[in-house]
This record gives C-alpha cells, sequence and structure tokens, in this order.
C-alpha cells in the first residue's frame, strides 16, 4: 500500500467492517461466537481490522454438520468473525456483479428467490405455449455436485478480472479487498473443521456433495454468505452463453437447477450437449446424466419444491412430506414436556418458513388439514393463526 493514504483506509475499512458486522449479528445474535463476539466488539473489530491491513488475517475453523431437510447436505459453518468478513466481502462485490447478471439467475439476490423463479418458469410455459394452446418443451438439468466442483483458482481470476475492472465503481481499497477474497475462497474449511454431527449421518451421502471428497484446490462451503455469491459469479458466463449464444429466451438458473423452455423439442436435444461441452470445458464442471428431464409442458415439471402445471402451480410432494415430518417432530416436543420459550421460536421459524412458501400457492386444503388434524393440540395453548392460514403467531 506504498504511496497510499494508509490512514484513510484503515479508517474506511474500520467503518465498513462495523457495517459488515450489524449485518452479520441480524440472524446470529443468539449463537455463541456472535455473542463472545460481541462482549467486546469494539476491540474485536479494530483487531480484526489490523489483521486484514498488515496482511494476518487467517480464517478459523468451521463448524461441520449434516443437515437433512429439505434434502441431505453437509454444511460448513463459518467462525462468526469471518461471517463478518463474508459480509464485508459481500457489500463490497455484490453491486458490480448484480448488474452483469441476467433477470434469470434467481439464487440469493434481492428480489429474487423460489417464489419469483417459479413464477417466472410459470410465465416462459405460457408464453412459449401462446397460453397452452400451442406446444412447447421443457428442458431440466442439473449440474452433478455443483458446490463441490468448483475451482478456486477459475473462480478467483474470474472475480479478480470483474473487480479489477470495475475499480473505479468499488467504494473501498481493492488491494485489501482483493486479499480478503483471496483468503476466503483459497481457504479450505475441512482443515482443522470441528464435526458436530455424528459420523453415521454422512451415511447415504454422496462423495460429489462432500468437501472431504473434493479434488485438490475445488469446492465451496455450502453455508457461507459469499459462497452463494461466487456460486453465482462463476455461473454467470454460462447463463450468458445460454441466453446470447444458444439463442434461449426462455431461460431461468436457480443454483445448478436449469430450465429452458422452447417450441421445439428437436432444438432442446440439441442444447443438452453444447452444455454439457461447454461446462466441462469452460467451468470444469458436468452435467447431471441421470438429471436429464425433456417432456411436453402437459406433463409439468418439478421446480424449487413446486410442481407447475397447466393452469395451477402445485406444493411438490417432497415438500409436503417435509411439512408433515416438522409437524411431527414439534408434536415430539409438546408430548415430552411444555415446550420452553426457545423450542416456541424454533417452532414459529420452522412452521411459518412453510406457510410462507405454500401460502403463493393452491394449498389451502392442505394448509388446513395438516394443522388441524395433525398438529398437536398442546401448541394451540401457546400459538395462534393470523390472516387466516398464513403465519403462525404466539398468544399473548
Amino acid at each position: 500500500m506504498a504511496g497510499k493514504n494508509i490512514a484513510k483506509i484503515l479508517a474506511d475499512l474500520l467503518i465498513d467492517l462495523f457495517n459488515a458486522y450489524y449485518s452479520a449479528r441480524s440472524n446470529k445474535r443468539n449463537t455463541y461466537n456472535a455473542l463472545k463476539f460481541e462482549l467486546y466488539y469494539e476491540h474485536n473489530l479494530i483487531a480484526l481490522c489490523d489483521e486484514i491491513i498488515n496482511c494476518r488475517y487467517e480464517p478459523r475453523p468451521s463448524i461441520c454438520f449434516i443437515v437433512n431437510k429439505p434434502v441431505k447436505r453437509e454444511v460448513f459453518a463459518a467462525d462468526f468473525r469471518d461471517r463478518i468478513i463474508h459480509h464485508l466481502i459481500f457489500n463490497y462485490i455484490s453491486p458490480v456483479f448484480e448488474k452483469r447478471f441476467i433477470n434469470d439467475s434467481y439464487s440469493c439476490r434481492k428480489g429474487k428467490g423460489t417464489h419469483y423463479g417459479i413464477q417466472r418458469v410459470n410465465h416462459f410455459i405460457r408464453s412459449c405455449s401462446d397460453n397452452y394452446h400451442n406446444d412447447c418443451y421443457i428442458l431440466k438439468m442439473d449440474i452433478q455436485g455443483y458446490f463441490m466442483s468448483i475451482d478456486r483458482s477459475l473462480l478467483y481470476e474470474t472475480v479478480s478480472r470483474v473487480i479489477i475492472k470495475n475499480s473505479g465503481k468499488i467504494n473501498g481499497d481493492i488491494e485489501t479487498i482483493l486479499y480478503t477474497i483471496r483468503k476466503t475462497i483459497f481457504n479450505d474449511p475441512v482443515n482443522g473443521c470441528i464435526i458436530k454431527s455424528k459420523m453415521s449421518e454422512w451415511k447415504g451421502l454422496p462423495p460429489s456433495k462432500s468437501l472431504f471428497y473434493a479434488g485438490k484446490n475445488q469446492g465451496l462451503p455450502i453455508g457461507n454468505l459469499t459462497s452463494q455469491l461466487f456460486a453465482n459469479i462463476y455461473l454467470d458466463k454460462f447463463d450468458h452463453f445460454m441466453k446470447q449464444q444458444l439463442n434461449l429466451k426462455y431461460y431461468g438458473r436457480y443454483v445448478d437447477d436449469i430450465v429452458v423452455v422452447h417450441a421445439d423439442q428437436y432444438y432442446l436435444k440439441t442444447v443438452i450437449p453444447a452444455v454439457r461441452e461447454y461446462l466441462i470445458t469452460k467451468l470444469m464442471l458436468k452435467l447431471h446424466p441421470r438429471k436429464i428431464y425433456l417432456q411436453h409442458y402437459t406433463k409439468g415439471v418439478v421446480f424449487l419444491g413446486a410442481a407447475i402445471k397447466p393452469y395451477r402451480i402445485y406444493i411438490a410432494s417432497r415438500t409436503k412430506g417435509n411439512f408433515y415430518s416438522a409437524i411431527q417432530k414439534q408434536n415430539e416436543i409438546a408430548r415430552h414436556h411444555k415446550p420452553t420459550k426457545e423450542e416456541r421460536g424454533k417452532f414459529l421459524t420452522s412452521m411459518n418458513s412453510y406457510l410462507g412458501i405454500m401460502k403463493h400457492y393452491k394449498t389451502y386444503k392442505l394448509r388446513k388439514g395438516m394443522l388441524f388434524l395433525k398438529l398437536s393440540g398442546w401448541w394451540w395453548n401457546y400459538l395462534c393463526l393470523k390472516g387466516g392460514i398464513a403465519k403462525f403467531v404466539l398468544r399473548k
């Protein structure tokens, strides 16, 4: 940083770290790491700032565990201190990349998400078929072990090139930003990680979905804010290839789930090998050989937990099953003891997440049946429904 105003860089970085800290703690304030950091947060942020400026920052060990819903996944939860760095990076570079992303990249973007993606694919089908009067076909594809297959060197090259090119649009010191990005991308969370789940819980998880089996310099941890952003950045060129070079008007992607709608099924058959070749040669990724679906729109398509069919959208069977399992889990708690304040809070989070998704679709009878016939009567002593059957709130 020779020749630069170090004092100004230090002051600006400290302000940015405070803003990143407030963002990071918004959803993690009751965790042990967050509370520990918060006791002396001003001192800790100054120390973190000093480490970054003097290039001594090192990510701390992550906590590794398995989650089973909505599907079995391996998650690496970063230390709270490192989550602050993730928010710092996101705040710096997200605005630049957001302008580059296509509209139909739905994952982890403000104003997008699963509901938006479902509605867009429904629009694709209606528009391509002229409101169900003409033939059209749906091609759905999936990238095999996407997060575990991302090449970190290629990712950093892509990110750094765009940042340097747009340095005038980023409100921060570019060298400092690139330093924190390098430390985050090339950090291997497997090294020194703290495993919280039993080893038996990894049974049934394919090696392609575990960082413990990832190749050298490959893979990003599921669970980090930066991983979500970097996953979108890594496939951004692929999105433009699909839209511009293959001329696919009705194309959308959520992480590694790809959907294309087209009037010509034979053209869609030519898209498959083109996608396979692009992924392997440009991004070192593989198209999942057993997750390629090509069918007439009247058969519908399952996308992001919804079954999209002509004139209607239903919740997919897996989502129904997960909702029922969540209710059974809450019933077990109420059956054995009076739910604690923490357990009641978790009930609200779990149930309202399902209701928040389901209220957008034709699920009124399903929600009514599940909650009034399957949910234990003990829970109704503590909670009630608001807005019809749209949301649970605690009784006063």
